[in-house]
């Protein structure tokens, strides 16, 4: 009788380790292919002194609106404007707002000197329509810090990573049929306030309640321990289920940076442009790294990115889209 307990304990156990092992397996989704070489010759681009460092309303920073825009027409793409892929908009700054972004000598001895100054961004926009009208937006910003005391800031982390991705999140799902519609937003001017992010939502072709989520990426190419967070899952509980069913053995996913008042690390909730979303009440979740020794530095160079972390970010990020295009769909059906 002994012998019996101790033998149908071993069977359960390995049923157990079994059902275990299969359920694991089906939280592993198959394998994403992408262009590798592309994602990493458009990041190389974005990043290359010749766009010094894309700064707002600069020829740099137009320049790489114009690529972005050539790589969303060369994979047929639909520009989300019937005016084309650029969404241009201006902004005046004026005042203490002029003097930090666009700074003038005569502000030292009377700020209301500083003359106002109207400034031309863009935002690159595409869509992939799906079966429904409703929207999921994946946003990253195109621009970046500029030329300071001589020295270039490309940022290649910060966010030429961001934009390449995704053009390659683009090429994925060309051939796709999504049940959102994707729209595909590389927006400006994050690094001053968000400004494209906004003009976006203020003037966005659709009513605004049909979006069901912003996917916002910025900074996903350099992690030295092979780690992305999925960040806002605190305002937004319900998005954890379908990152838990990806396969985030390589990078690891982490969940968190998104908690009010939380000591132990960073509240990025405001960090980047998912910040207007979450402003319109929008949900949203933001994949990035944490801050490493190149942010803002001259130093965020392509040269000192993770290629391996970066490649697999994407695929995961593109799993993502993916898990929550159907989550979101199903839970409108139900």
């Amino acid at each position: 009788m002994l012998y019996d307990i101790h033998y149908m304990k071993y069977i359960y156990l390995i049923a157990f380790l079994l059902v275990g092992f299969a359920s694991k397996s089906q939280t592993l989704n198959k394998d994403i292919e992408i262009n590798d070489e592309a994602l990493l010759h458009n990041l190389r681009v974005l990043s290359h002194d010749s766009l010094q460092g894309r700064f707002f309303g600069t020829a740099g920073n137009q320049k790489a609106q114009i690529y972005i825009a050539d790589q969303f027409d060369s994979l047929r793409i639909e520009s989300l404007l019937v005016s084309g892929y650029i969404q241009k908009f201006r902004y005046t700054f004026r005042n203490e707002f002029r003097q930090e972004v666009y700074p003038v000598s005569i502000a030292d001895k009377d700020i209301s000197r500083v003359p106002d100054t109207t400034v031309t961004g863009g935002n690159v926009l595409a869509i992939i329509r799906g079966e429904t009208d409703r929207n999921i937006i994946i946003t990253a910003h195109l621009d970046h810090l500029g030329i300071q005391d001589g020295r270039i800031f490309n940022g290649a982390d910060d966010n030429a990573s961001g934009v390449a991705a995704l053009i390659s999140i683009a090429a994925y799902f060309k051939n796709k049929s999504p049940k959102h519609n994707l729209i595909f937003a590389a927006v400006d001017a994050e690094e001053i306030g968000s400004l494209g992010a906004e003009y976006l939502l203020e003037n966005f072709p659709f009513p605004l309640n049909t979006i069901a989520l912003n996917i916002n990426m910025d900074m996903i190419a350099h992690n030295d321990v092979i780690q992305l967070y999925a960040s806002g899952l605190f305002h937004h509980p319900q998005l954890k289920e379908p990152l838990e069913k990806l396969n985030t053995l390589n990078p690891d996913l982490l969940y968190g940076h998104d908690r009010p008042g939380n000591r132990e690390e960073d509240d990025w909730t405001f960090s980047s442009d998912h910040r207007i979303f979450h402003h319109y009440k929008i949900p949203f979740i933001y994949f990035g790294v944490e801050d490493h020794e190149d942010y803002h530095q001259s130093t965020d160079t392509f040269e000192n990115i993770n290629e391996s972390f970066y490649v697999n970010a994407v695929k995961l990020i593109i799993e993502a889209v993916e898990s929550y295009d159907t989550y979101l769909y199903n839970g409108i059906k139900n």
